[in-house]
C-alpha cells in the first residue's frame, strides 16, 4: 500500500508521517518512507536517520533531468525514468537509508540559491511511486511539500490513499475543500487527521470535515513539540496514531 501524506505548510505533515512510518514498523511492516519536501530538512531526524542522499542524482541531477524530459516532449514520447519495476530493496543503497524495517529515500532537496524550480523533483516522484511494487508486507509513505503542488504533478497517481493533515487555522479548512475536489477527480480515497485539536478549535475543525473521513483527532504533545524542537527521534506511543495505523493495516488486507 501507498498512503500520501499532505496539507498546508507547518500543519504537522512530518511529524504524522514519522510517527506512522514508526508505528507501521513496529506492527511488522517492511516501511518505505519517501521525503517529496525539497525544502523540509528535519523528517530525518524526526526517524533518528541520516538524510539520505538525492535521489535525483540516480537520473544525473536536475539539468540532466530536465534535459531528457525536454527531449522526450520534442519527440512526442513519453518520458521512461527506469529500465525495469523495483521492489523496496531494489532501491540502490545510496539513495536509501535503512534501519532494520525502516528505510528513507528523499526525492531531492533546494541546496542552492538560483538553483530552479522542484518541478522535476515532482515529477520524478509521481514515477518512482508508480514504479516501485509492494507486497501484502510493505507499506510505502509520502511525505510531500506544502499545498497542492503534488496534484499538478500528478505525484498521487502512484498512492492507494491520500491523508490530509489539517492543523487549527481557516487556511487549512479551506485547503482542505480544494484537496477534497482534487482528490475525487483523480480517483482517491481521501482521509484527514485533525492535528493539535483541541477545546473550541476541536469542535470547529470537527464541524467542517465529514465526521467518516476523520481517522484521528490529535491533541496538543509536548512530548513532540520537545522533540521537533530538539531535532530528535520521535519516542512517543501515541493512542491516535496507533488508530491510523491499525486503520492502515485493515486496508493492506
Amino acid at each position: 500500500m501507498k498512503v500520501l501524506i499532505c496539507g498546508k505548510g507547518g500543519s504537522g505533515k512530518s511529524t504524522l508521517t514519522a510517527l506512522i512510518a514508526q508505528s507501521m514498523v513496529a506492527k511488522g511492516f517492511n516501511v518505505l518512507v519517501i521525503d517529496n519536501d525539497e525544502s523540509n530538512f528535519g523528517l530525518h531526524r524526526q526517524l533518528g536517520m541520516e538524510l539520505p542522499a538525492d535521489f535525483l542524482n540516480f537520473m544525473g541531477g536536475k539539468k540532466v533531468l530536465i534535459g531528457k524530459m525536454r527531449e522526450s516532449f520534442q519527440k512526442g514520447e513519453k518520458s521512461q525514468f527506469f529500465e525495469h519495476r523495483w521492489n523496496i530493496t531494489d532501491i540502490p543503497d545510496e539513495f536509501v537509508i535503512r534501519k532494520g524495517n525502516l528505510n528513507l529515500m528523499a526525492v531531492g532537496k533546494i541546496h542552492e540559491v538560483g538553483e530552479g524550480c522542484a518541478c522535476p523533483m515532482g515529477i520524478l516522484a509521481k514515477h518512482l511511486l508508480k514504479n516501485i511494487d509492494t507486497s501484502e508486507n510493505d507499506f510505502v509513505i509520502v511525505d510531500t511539500e506544502a499545498g497542492i503542488e503534488h496534484f499538478g504533478r500528478g505525484v498521487e497517481e502512484g498512492c492507494d490513499m491520500l491523508l490530509m493533515v489539517i492543523d487549527p487555522s481557516y487556511e487549512s479548512i479551506r485547503l482542505s475543500e480544494k484537496v477534497s475536489e482534487l482528490a475525487d477527480i483523480a480517483g482517491k480515497e481521501l482521509y484527514f487527521i485533525l492535528n493539535r485539536a483541541e477545546g473550541d478549535s476541536k469542535e470547529i475543525m470537527c464541524s467542517k470535515v465529514p465526521e467518516n473521513r476523520v481517522l484521528a483527532t490529535i491533541p496538543i504533545l509536548e512530548s513532540l513539540f520537545r522533540a521537533g524542537l530538539l531535532g530528535t527521534e520521535f519516542q512517543t506511543n501515541i493512542l491516535e496514531i496507533e488508530t491510523i495505523s491499525e486503520f492502515l493495516e485493515k486496508q493492506q488486507q
